[in-house]
């Protein structure tokens, strides 16, 4: 995307905007990409005009549009990002477009030549083909919570299902009515408008009382929650696995999208370990076998993942696959 193809007056209409340049390569797309909680995310829009954003701040609700420019003198492997951000939150979330776009992750030591030389081929090769990537961290352990407690021992497809369904329904549309943003971008409900849903709507979103009950258990708790954002993502990690329902996968899933963690593993998720465990040995290991196989890069593990993950690898599928359940309509 060039500077021309922003929609005529879209910057200037912006009640707050930047232009970051992030000071190498950069991939917009794969960075933010792992936000997503698949297409349908009502919260998170790809468009022709930007990725874009919906989001509660200390200030109130924003929309936030970001998009690759490429200012003269830049290449297509450097670009600079345009932000711009609405409503009563468009100065604070302006404010955290930086890191949120990965500013403050440091692949120097990952990139080093005696650490490389460690590495796997794969994951040399896909770093070498994906320089560009940084882990985003949003700074919002509330946003990134929920949807995480709602992918707890179901499918992605059901998770996803039942998240959608309790956004539509509990949302609020995007600030910033009149600007280019996509249809339906939705505002995530804030911690009391979470409580405030019936049981009934749980069952109706296919999440069954455990998940919703943890849910609730850790909202009733969301200024401490929010006051883990500037901690260490270690200590942050721990802090959330004191809250009953919260275990090592679901603290992982979260600090990895709220601080760019770059060691956090999801130890306990359903596929990652037999993944990992193909992907570097052919063969299929368990959480610890993963993790004995990790061992060597402690620091950069998530690194390793993701760059195996932007290898292309592809783990082959034998075996039962989990059901899809749907108990809705009992």
């Amino acid at each position: 995307m060039t500077i021309a193809d922003v929609p005529a007056g879209l910057a200037a209409a912006a009640d707050a905007s930047l232009r970051w340049h992030p000071g190498g390569p950069f991939d917009l797309s794969r960075t933010l990409g792992t936000l997503l909680r698949g297409l349908g995310d009502p919260s998170i829009r790809t468009a022709p005009g930007g990725f874009w954003m919906a989001f509660t701040t200390p200030s109130g609700p924003a929309t936030l549009r970001l998009a690759a420019v490429y200012p003269p003198g830049s290449s297509a492997a450097h670009p600079a990002v345009d932000v711009q951000g609405w409503g009563p939150g468009a100065a604070d979330a302006v404010a955290s477009a930086p890191r949120l776009l990965g500013c403050d992750d440091d692949w120097s030591a990952f990139d080093e030549p005696a650490f490389h030389a460690t590495l796997p081929r794969m994951v040399t090769e896909a770093r070498r083909r994906h320089p560009a990537v940084r882990l985003p961290s949003t700074g919002r352990l509330v946003d990134a919570l929920v949807p995480t407690i709602l992918e707890q021992k179901v499918t992605v497809i059901e998770a996803r299902r039942g998240y959608r369904y309790l956004m539509y329904r509990y949302g609020t549309p995007a600030p910033g009515a009149g600007t280019a943003a996509p249809e339906n971008l939705l505002v995530a409900p804030t911690p009391e408008q979470w409580l405030r849903i019936p049981s009934w709507e749980w069952h109706k979103a296919g999440v069954g009382p455990q998940r919703s009950a943890t849910i609730m258990r850790a909202l009733r708790s969301a200024a401490a929650l929010e006051r883990l954002a500037p901690l260490p993502a270690v200590e942050a990690s721990a802090k959330l696995q004191t809250i009953p329902g919260i275990g090592v996968w679901t603290a992982a899933e979260v600090v990895q999208r709220t601080h760019g963690c770059p060691d956090s593993i999801s130890v306990g998720d359903y596929h990652l370990a037999a993944y990992v465990g193909a992907a570097l040995t052919g063969r299929r290991t368990d959480d610890a076998g993963m993790l004995r196989l990790l061992a060597p890069w402690a620091g950069h593990r998530q690194r390793v993942v993701r760059m195996i993950g932007l290898s292309g690898f592809r783990k082959p599928t034998f075996g039962p696959r989990m059901t899809i359940q749907d108990h809705r309509g009992h």
